[in-house]
């Protein structure tokens, strides 16, 4: 059976390469054939890949769900189609040699995707992602597949589609020859465990507003002084236990110290002006 496919033919060097079983195959490809991700599968740095889960059915009416064991609202996905359609997955990656591909099942009880995991699914050659529908999948075939369950939050989605595109999003953005000459995987948020500094364009003054006048030096080496500051600065007020890990040079961690004294002076002064207020 024919998988859906969104690769460039033009570039035979190798590439990132991302298989997606899935019940809405169209879905997946038309998320990921747009932007940047689009523009990398165009130059062949990737490929997406997506297989209908629903034509590896042996059910005669095409079902690939049914109702839970043991009772319960809503169906599971069966473990046939999904084995099938894997073992497909498989036979196609096996065309070439390398090992066996980490498979993805896209599942709010798995561990947070975060840009760590995007730097080390990074270095993969080969992804398979599974896309979840309805109460679930059976259980018996994550455990047949050796899935590694991942969540991109906590909230519920109608299914895995658009959690496995955010994750082809993300890993793809550092895959060498996906973002272009304007763009850049190194300096954005989270990079070194820092959210990114504030970003202005022009006008210079916008409804009153000005960009800050260490932007309009052309001196560089304050410039990028500055939006480091800035980068700790906005980690410590929005997410702070990030800096627990960020590398941070000995002036960088002086400036931190000296934003955590300035919050503590800050804090002690609200906490005292109620108390003059009474007197």
């Amino acid at each position: 059976m024919d998988c859906w496919i969104c690769k460039s033919r033009l570039n035979t060097e190798k590439s990132m390469n991302f298989y997606v079983m899935t019940l809405f195959p169209e879905m997946i490809l038309q998320g990921v054939n747009t932007s940047i991700t689009g523009r990398g599968i165009k130059a062949g740095a990737i490929s997406v890949e997506a297989f209908h889960i629903r034509d590896y059915t042996k059910d005669k009416h095409g079902k690939t769900e049914d109702a839970p064991y043991g009772g319960g609202v809503g169906l599971v996905m069966q473990a046939q189609p999904i084995w099938d359609c894997y073992q497909a997955v498989l036979d196609h990656i096996r065309e070439k040699p390398g090992k066996q591909p980490r498979l993805l099942y896209m599942s709010p009880q798995g561990k947070t995707f975060t840009q760590q995991m995007a730097e080390e699914l990074s270095r993969e050659e080969d992804l398979i992602f599974l896309c979840g529908h309805y109460e679930g999948v059976d259980e018996r075939v994550l455990e047949l597949m050796g899935a590694e369950e991942v969540s991109i939050g906590d909230y519920i989605l109608t299914g895995g589609e658009l959690p496995a595109m955010v994750m082809i999003d993300s890993i793809s953005r550092l895959v060498p020859g996906v973002l272009g000459k304007l763009e850049s995987a190194e300096v954005e948020t989270f990079y070194d465990n820092l959210l990114e500094y504030p970003q202005y364009s022009r006008p210079e003054t916008f409804m009153g507003l000005t960009v800050p006048e260490v932007l309009l030096s052309g001196h560089h080496a304050n410039v990028d002084r500055w939006r480091r500051e800035r980068s700790i600065e906005r980690t410590w007020h929005r997410r702070p236990e990030l800096l627990e890990n960020a590398v941070l040079s000995k002036k960088e961690q002086k400036f931190l110290e000296e934003l955590k004294a300035a919050e503590r002076e800050r804090t002690a002064r609200e906490e005292e002006a109620p108390e003059s207020a009474e007197n």
